[in-house]
């Protein structure tokens, strides 16, 4: 039976030199199987009208009528469309592919680490992020001139390779302070707010519900009912040649200004101001507060109910279970 990792429909954006800068999928597919993935197999590249009415009259017969809908009103646009799938979960190899693959994370249709983002840095161009889309940089003082000789202003919001995700996708239920901080790529879930320090990468995210006031890195997975507090860090892998996939297990609590280097299990705390990565020399103490081994954090990783804390005339940094667990208020995470 014939499948795809996934499918999409997407307005693309190119420079002077007809080179992608990047895609918007407004209907990006899933998991494609059937007769559905046989029909769209072949449809690749950029796809004229009557192609594109052609899709549409076919996946209308395949019952898919909300992807024909959206070929049909494609059809009708001056914009150049371009059809791409992806027959397996492999690295991408066009900034189409890279865009497709980020867009079905933030659609929510696959979690981070669940489509293959291997070499995604070389593909993407880094571009001027602007009100009028991206602009080639190569180009970017000509548009700016152009601008001003017409009274305007071509405001550039980031110089980047990841856009902003709200400018191509806004998951429901979901709060987000300051649009700029969450990049195209990251997953949110029902129910997770994100203030305005807050930032969440791509290929990275919450399960929700949340409140995040603090960072995600790349790669990291936030669970459940989990708090980040203000200004605290969550190390990634693609900084320093990490591997290891640092996550947070839910019903958590990383206090402020506090950091996390290893995989954290449910209903775990984290002091405030204190940063716990694999090597750091963690006391483990028993019931009556006696120490019972010492030991690098990376032992304790994926255990539950852990609180680490920094003794406040020592220094040294402690372990204790932790069997009380954090609520969060739910009318913040209401997001409707």
């Amino acid at each position: 039976m014939s499948s795809l990792h996934g499918f999409g429909l997407g307005i693309l954006s190119v420079n002077a030199q007809s080179e992608s800068l990047d895609t918007y999928f407004p209907h990006p597919l899933a998991g494609v199987s059937g007769s559905e993935a046989e029909a769209l197999q072949g449809v690749s590249g950029v796809l004229d009208d009557a192609q594109l009415n052609e899709l549409a009259h076919t996946l209308r017969k395949l019952g898919n009528d909300a992807m024909a809908t959206l070929a049909t009103r494609l059809a009708e646009s001056s914009q150049p469309v371009v059809a791409t799938s992806l027959s397996s979960n492999a690295p991408p190899t066009s900034v189409e592919e890279a865009y497709l693959k980020l867009h079905l994370i933030s659609h929510r249709l696959v979690r981070p680490h669940e489509t293959d983002l291997s070499g995604i840095f070389g593909l993407l161009p880094n571009v001027a992020w602007t009100e009028q889309g991206p602009v080639d940089l190569r180009e970017l003082t000509q548009r700016q001139l152009d601008a001003r000789l017409r009274g305007e202003i071509l405001e550039v919001s980031s110089v980047d390779k990841f856009p902003k995700m709200t400018n191509y996708v806004v998951p429901s239920g979901v709060r987000i302070a300051h649009t700029a901080r969450v990049r195209l790529g990251a997953y949110l879930g029902e129910g997770t707010t994100v203030m305005h320090e807050g930032f969440v990468n791509f290929n990275a995210g919450t399960e929700g519900p949340g409140m995040i006031e603090g960072r995600i890195s790349a790669g990291v997975w936030v669970g459940k009912g989990s708090d980040l507090g203000g200004s605290c860090s969550t190390l990634g892998t693609l900084s320093g040649g990490g591997n290891i996939v640092i996550s947070v297990g839910r019903e958590c609590l990383i206090g402020a200004n506090a950091g996390l280097g290893i995989p954290l299990g449910d209903r775990c705390t984290i002091e405030a101001g204190l940063f716990v990565t694999a090597g750091t020399k963690v006391s483990v103490l028993d019931a009556d507060g006696n120490t019972v081994e010492t030991l690098p954090a990376r032992s304790l990783a994926g255990k539950d109910d852990l609180l680490f804390r920094r003794h406040s005339t020592t220094g040294a940094v402690q372990c204790l279970t932790n069997k009380s667990t954090i609520a969060l208020n739910e009318m913040l995470h209401a997001n409707n």
